[in-house]
């Protein structure tokens, strides 16, 4: 499948990248690599585009900050669902939790190896630095407490996260059982993609809200408020890096020309005075 799959891209490649500029070649992945590295030597000298991947997480919220067991879930939560993917394009491999659960499950399952595939360091090259950008769609926020009891299930991917998802019944819910709008769990996933996979270019591939409620005519307020949440908090993204950037750079360079100067007016009224 991967092979068919790089002979449909570069057929794509070739009939439309003199008009296409950004390629994603996966919403929910696979066979991805071989696509962004037959892009990469073939076509981008001559169609100068991007590559990249569609990637779809919700934010994961510990339930209670103060607990080591909630953060580590939430961890768990993100790496099992973006870091499956976006871990091995940015780092070369599996998240290490996602390696280290699935193993002991496995084990516990009288299995000789891991359920989870193991890559190359063949493949690790292979796969790792395989996108000019990130595609990311959000859609909603869970709570994420790490679960307390054994689980009834066979091996599956709810069991190998050991978690318990939980909501808030104050978010406002347009009628979706799975959709909440929780505008800041958008900016705090950003903020994670950013800083786990070394600040790329990141595009918004999917978001949106349903709606059930049946009308007679146009009654769209619920979407209206939603997109609005949403897009209020994903400029509030850019901001708060750039507030890092002033903190880190801006602050201590202005301070340091600060005693510079100061240095400079003293020994010019020390020089005046003598």
């Amino acid at each position: 499948m991967i092979s068919y799959f790089g002979d449909y891209a570069n057929l794509c490649f070739e009939a439309f990248g003199d008009r296409v500029k950004h390629w994603i070649t996966f919403s929910d992945p696979r066979a991805h690599a071989q696509a962004w590295h037959s892009y990469n030597s073939t076509w981008r000298g001559k169609q100068r585009g991007l590559v990249g991947i569609s990637l779809n997480c919700d934010w994961g919220e510990p339930v209670d900050m103060s607990s080591h067991k909630d953060i580590e879930a939430a961890e768990r939560y993100l790496q099992f669902c973006l870091g499956w993917f976006a871990n091995p394009i940015y780092a070369g491999d599996y998240p290490q939790v996602m390696k280290d659960r699935i193993g002991k499950k496995s084990a516990e399952q009288g299995l000789d190896m891991s359920r989870l595939p193991v890559f190359s360091l063949q493949e690790k090259s292979y796969i790792k630095g395989t996108s000019d950008f990130l595609g990311l769609g959000h859609f909603t926020t869970r709570y994420i407490t790490e679960r307390k009891y054994p689980s009834r299930q066979g091996p599956s991917y709810q069991n190998d996260r050991d978690l318990v998802e939980l909501v808030d019944p104050n978010w406002p819910d347009p009628g979706s059982k799975w959709l909440y709008s929780v505008p800041w769990g958008f900016r705090r996933l950003l903020h994670f993609a950013q800083t786990q996979y070394g600040n790329p270019p990141i595009y918004v591939t999917e978001n949106g809200a349903s709606q059930i409620l049946h009308c007679m005519q146009l009654c769209d307020e619920w979407r209206i408020q939603y997109l609005k949440g949403y897009i209020n908090e994903m400029l509030k993204e850019p901001l708060l890096s750039h507030m890092q950037m002033v903190t880190e750079i801006v602050v201590p360079t202005v301070c340091t020309l600060c005693v510079l100067i100061s240095a400079v007016l003293l020994m010019l009224l020390l020089r005046s005075q003598s």
